[in-house]
């Protein structure tokens, strides 16, 4: 098969691609063809060398669609040629965390193109009770911008969030992959929602997706034209993703009682954070990892019931890999990119 493939880390120079053997399906375990892989920032940090990763050669890649190619010894639940969604994250299965379904806590949890091989690739090998059967529309492509991001956008606006009707929510860097996923989410919930973005052009996008207040990062004063639109009272839930300097101006955000619940460092993991803010004002700080698979399942019911969809940028054939990771790193994109073989 054809893969993009990594020896060493560093930057996109360190990717290429590569011809490698066709991977075989074990006990359990299935074959995929990929129809299309989401690029996500956590292959930029696989590739520039975040621990947990695979032994090299390694395949990034985390968010799979495509097509049974071959069934393992044992595998029966499925069938060849059938579309599927690849569940991205895998724990043993049997210690406390894993038990209570809470696997992205589990010790042993890996991220497919992170701790295992991922979905570069024409092919791919997962557990046959990872995979999600799914149909169209979408189309077996757009599947592939959905699991990480709904289901991380799920787990966070609800499961640590506490999301209610009615309720206010800031989503940062909302132009991103889980962003656009996280709005539809939150205003299918029946919440208020101010998100921001860098640039003009981005926020007036968000707008076109109907948020109740669209900011753009870079120019607007996110603090003040918040508690502006709130009557001073601040959000009840921060969706947080940036870090870096973001940080403290999204804490600065919420209202009292508020919570701030974060999944990501994109602008930098240090940050600055006055406790006594945070106790005089009973706020809570809650961080997320994925989610559970009920997450996922819950989110893939309403996109193939068309009210929730993914929003893709823009699709790019697996040999333009390193543009874009150019993108992804430059922050120069709406929605989600999609690598196909």
């Amino acid at each position: 098969m054809i893969a993009v493939v990594f020896d060493r880390h560093g930057g996109p120079d360190v990717m290429g691609l590569r011809e490698m053997p066709d991977p075989e399906p074990g006990h359990g375990q299935v074959r995929v063809r990929v129809a299309g892989c989401g690029v996500n920032h956590l292959d930029l940090w696989v590739r520039e060398g975040m621990p947990g990763v695979a032994p090299l050669p390694h395949i990034a890649g985390s968010e799979v669609s495509g097509t049974i190619d071959r069934l393992g010894p044992g595998a029966s639940r499925l069938r060849e040629g059938q579309g599927v969604l690849v569940i991205p994250g895998r724990g043993c299965g049997t210690c406390e965390y894993c038990h209570a379904g809470r696997e992205m806590i589990c010790p042993s949890f890996r991220v497919l193109g992170n701790g295992r091989q991922g979905g570069y690739a024409e092919f791919v090998v997962v557990e046959e009770g990872d995979c999600l059967p799914v149909g169209s529309p979408p189309s077996l492509v757009e599947w592939a911008a959905v699991p990480l991001v709904f289901q991380t956008a799920w787990h966070m606006l609800f499961d640590r969030g506490g999301l209610r009707p009615g309720q206010d929510v800031l989503i940062e860097a909302a132009g991103s992959g889980v962003g656009t996923a996280a709005i539809q989410v939150a205003r299918l919930a029946g919440a208020r929602v101010v998100a921001t973005a860098g640039g003009a052009a981005k926020r007036d996008r968000l707008a076109a997706m109907g948020v109740d207040l669209a900011l753009d990062s870079r120019a607007d004063d996110v603090r003040k034209r918040v508690k502006e639109w709130s009557g001073g009272r601040g959000v009840d839930l921060v969706f947080s993703h940036v870090g870096g300097d973001t940080f403290t101006e999204s804490m600065a955000c919420l209202s009292r009682g508020g919570r701030l619940v974060t999944c990501g460092a994109t602008a930098g993991p240090r940050v600055e954070l006055d406790l006594r803010f945070v106790f005089s004002r009973e706020l809570t700080l809650s961080g997320a990892y994925l989610g559970t698979r009920s997450d996922l399942d819950a989110a893939v019911r309403l996109i193939s019931q068309g009210r929730l969809t993914p929003v893709i940028d823009r699709v790019y054939p697996l040999a333009e890999f390193q543009e874009a990771h150019r993108r992804m790193a430059d922050r120069d994109l709406f929605g989600k990119l999609v690598l196909t073989p």
